[in-house]
């Protein structure tokens, strides 16, 4: 009897673990890829030099690595299987520029599955010229060899995104806004919301407004109207905050690592946009947003 009993335990552990991956996996690949990319990848120098301003100013040294020779973030993000960003060098040689375009504007995967870590809802608003510069650079980059473990999806994670609970990254690109400033109206606003909407969201929110964060550190950006604009220069320069606070948590260090990159003129359209945010209400109900 308790041979047959363990044996059923073990049958139904078994089909459980079967039904989880599999809805899991449809979960995935239940996905619809925009049209193809089609701008062509340039080789001219100034165009990667501004793939590179990009690749520094959006992320994807402090992701992959220095030498985009990519990292492990197993122990960090703690999710039960391995997270892996890939050497981007030899990522970006070994695939086309459709599917490096999905892979960062879309969360899709050159498999056809949605990703879960990388977040593309931060490119989703890249334009094509700058998606093709980034492209540019990316494989222009210089190859660092390094020994990288395949990724994989941990049990915990399947189970939520087979439940719903947690959004794939395909998911999360649906939700991002539109842009709306209109160039021909205020170039300057549409400048600055486009380095808003292309920098930000991938902390403040998808809207930047605020995001759900334990420590409340990803507060909506409507705060920057507190900001003169030296404080909010030495802000995105140094990750100093008003009032000499020095130690800002993640802001301190995307700060001192990507945006003191920033041009002058790309600090000032961004801190434009940003001060207009403190007249226009909120949205409520958004799944990112804070809860205080």
């Amino acid at each position: 009897m308790v041979l047959v009993t363990l044996s059923g335990v073990l049958a139904i552990s078994i089909v459980g673990t079967a039904l989880l991956f599999a809805v899991s996996e449809w979960r995935l690949r239940d996905v619809l890829a925009a049209p193809e990319f089609t701008q062509s990848i340039p080789a001219d120098s100034e165009s990667i030099e501004r793939g590179r301003h990009l690749a520094r100013t959006r992320g994807c040294f402090g992701c992959h690595g220095p030498q985009l020779e990519g990292a492990d973030f197993t122990e960090q993000w703690q999710t039960g299987g391995r997270t892996i960003a890939p050497n981007l060098a030899v990522h970006a040689r070994k695939h086309d520029a459709v599917a490096l375009e999905a892979a960062i504007r879309q969360g899709i995967g050159s498999d056809g599955r949605a990703l879960w870590s990388m977040p593309s809802y931060n490119f989703a608003r890249l334009t094509d010229e700058d998606l093709a510069a980034l492209i540019a650079f990316l494989r222009s980059a210089p190859v660092v060899e390094s020994e990288l473990p395949k990724p994989w999806l941990g049990w915990k994670t399947r189970l939520q995104i087979a439940m719903g609970e947690e959004g794939h990254m395909a998911d999360w690109v649906a939700e991002v806004p539109s842009l709306r400033a209109d160039s021909a109206v205020d170039p300057v606003l549409a400048r600055g919301e486009y380095m808003a909407m292309t920098t930000c969201n991938e902390c403040h929110g998808l809207d930047l407004r605020g995001a759900i964060h334990p420590d409340g550190s990803t507060p909506d950006l409507a705060i920057v109207a507190a900001y003169t604009e030296a404080d909010f220069r030495r802000l995105m320069k140094e990750g100093i905050g008003i009032g000499g606070r020095a130690d800002l948590g993640l802001m301190t260090l995307v700060a001192t690592d990507r945006f003191a990159a920033l041009t002058e003129q790309e600090l000032l359209d961004l801190y434009a946009f940003l001060q207009t945010l403190a007249d226009a209400p909120a949205p409520l109900g958004m799944q990112w947003r804070r809860v205080d």
